[in-house]
């Protein structure tokens, strides 16, 4: 690794996380045997914050009113406001619409990339590879089931945390330009989305219940999704983010539906569809047309990126 460029350190970064991220489901249905939605978040993101801390205890230290905003409004919109919409639309519409509308994340991130970063413009390619791939996440999703069941609610939550984490995006693109090493920079986004989610907890019936903690799975899984899926991945997603810019990195989010079928058909013996197959090539080749790998295209998007090892 010490012999990548970083923009090739940035690309396995993405790739490492989104593979994570994609297994985390697993971890997450066998934990709400015992916890809510809400409270395997707050759980999470408290080991997160307590790894983070002990990988790197200096932080960074309060600068200006409005760098101090911008961070807490990372955390509202990439911790808070992303995990608890997710996991309540999940209550309320079907998982397959749910994967759908999270995954048009991109399409808002290329849209208020324009608007508010600079160096990061429209491109025809970006839309076409958007296209594409939102159709092969739709066949995956689906999987030949073509009855949409809309909910309103539901569906509106989803469409709502994938504009939360379009935001997060931008925010932490404005934030990368500032050098801060990566592992206090992300735990002090961390910690502003913890202090958002705190208010919620008495409206959403959090409960200690210490003996949910003794039991094995329960631990093992919320190790996982706090230490890896959390702290982890946040570091190394914003690290990406960072060097490649928030429209490049966002596209990684496309491959999620993709590692989930290519586990359903290793581990769950499940049987690849003609569908599903035609869904992941489709994704694949949207992923290639949006990262410009059809078109030659060579510009290197990020200028600035928090330091990993300074």
């Amino acid at each position: 690794m010490h012999n990548l460029s970083p923009k090739s350190k940035a690309y396995a970064a993405a790739g490492f996380t989104i593979f994570i991220w994609a297994t985390t489901y697993i971890s997450t249905k066998m934990l709400l045997v015992d916890f809510t939605a809400t409270e395997i978040t707050f759980f999470r993101f408290v080991i997160a914050l307590a790894a983070l801390f002990l990988m790197q205890p200096k932080g960074i230290p309060f600068q200006n009113l409005r760098e101090e905003l911008l961070f807490a409004a990372a955390g509202l919109s990439g911790v808070t406001l992303y995990f608890m919409l997710q996991n309540l639309s999940l209550t309320y519409t079907l998982a397959s619409n749910a994967a759908v509308l999270v995954s048009v994340a991109p399409f808002f991130i290329a849209i208020l990339s324009h608007f508010t970063l600079q160096g990061e413009p429209f491109r025809r390619q970006f839309f076409l590879g958007f296209l594409l791939a939102i159709a092969g996440i739709a066949l995956i999703s689906f999987n030949g089931n073509f009855i949409l069941k809309l909910s309103p609610l539901g569906d509106l939550l989803a469409l709502t945390s994938a504009i939360a984490w379009a935001s997060y995006s931008i925010i932490l693109k404005k934030l990368s330009a500032k050098g801060y090493q990566i592992v206090p920079f992300t735990r002090k986004i961390f910690f502003y989305g913890t202090l958002f989610l705190l208010p919620l907890l008495p409206l959403m019936d959090v409960r200690l219940g210490l003996d949910r903690f003794l039991r094995v799975q329960n631990l093992l899984n919320l190790l996982f999704l706090g230490l890896l899926a959390s702290a982890l991945c946040f570091v190394s997603w914003n690290f990406a983010v960072g060097v490649l810019g928030a429209v490049k990195t966002s596209v990684f989010i496309y491959l999620m539906p993709v590692i989930t079928v290519f586990f359903s058909v290793l581990i769950l013996r499940e049987p690849l569809t003609w569908v599903a197959a035609l869904g992941v090539a489709l994704i694949i080749l949207g992923l290639a047309v949006s990262e410009g790998r059809l078109y030659g295209d060579k510009r290197h998007e990020g200028k600035s990126a928090p330091q990993a090892g300074e």
